[in-house]
């Protein structure tokens, strides 16, 4: 089972979502999407908390710092030591930074660069944020891998489609050229043709023609 929250802290609202327990993680670790934010309290056991970006190529430097306050809080809200402390370390870094491997107990994770984990810090628990938030709960029961899948496939007809524009704006655009450069080939053809030479030549004019401008 997965569990849903809507932060309307920023308009449009952002999507969030939690896995139930550490199985579930595991199965959060393996399915999630490139614009995925994951968070957990720094040292300390909770769940594993994800922030769906509007894009597949987030700035997820600059989150919203109203945003960033209600994932913080609901992290510190879902470890059940961190909720009973103040000043709680969250950090959080994009899902396509984390590092699994067989060594790792079921639902630990590690990073693939250190330098790309942030942290923010809480102070203590805000009430009315982490209500907020469960008042929008949804429990649903996905298929993380299916729900991927189809997610690729969609980017992959996109990218046919984008491929398909291209190629027609591309042969749109030759077929231009080719025009402009049959235009500067031939700019002078009907200048040249032997009516015209005919009329511009002195070969067969009256030997008295030049008395015209005497």
């Amino acid at each position: 089972m997965v569990l849903y929250f809507t932060s309307t802290a920023v308009d449009p609202p952002a999507n969030i979502y939690v896995g139930k327990d550490k199985v579930e993680n595991e199965t959060l670790i393996a399915h999630g999407w490139p614009e995925d934010i994951w968070f957990h309290a720094d040292n300390l056991s909770s769940a594993h908390i994800y922030l769906r970006l509007p894009s597949a190529s987030p700035d997820w430097t600059s989150i919203p710092t109203p945003l960033l306050t209600d994932l913080a809080q609901l992290t510190k809200a879902k470890s059940i030591e961190g909720n009973k402390k103040d000043n709680v370390t969250i950090i959080y870094t994009p899902w396509s930074n984390l590092k699994k491997d067989g060594s790792m107990a079921v639902g630990q994770v590690g990073f693939k660069d250190n330098k790309l984990v942030r942290r923010v810090y809480v102070e203590k628990r805000e009430n009315v944020v982490v209500n907020r938030l469960n008042r929008t709960k949804v429990e649903r029961f996905p298929d993380l891998r299916e729900e991927k899948m189809e997610r690729e496939r969609g980017l992959r007809r996109e990218e046919r489609m984008r491929a398909q524009e291209q190629k027609k704006e591309d042969a749109k655009i030759a077929e231009e050229r080719q025009k402009l450069k049959y235009q500067k080939e031939h700019m002078y053809d009907e200048i040249h043709t032997d009516e015209n030479v005919m009329a511009n030549s002195n070969q067969d004019r009256d030997e008295d023609f030049l008395d015209d401008f005497m």
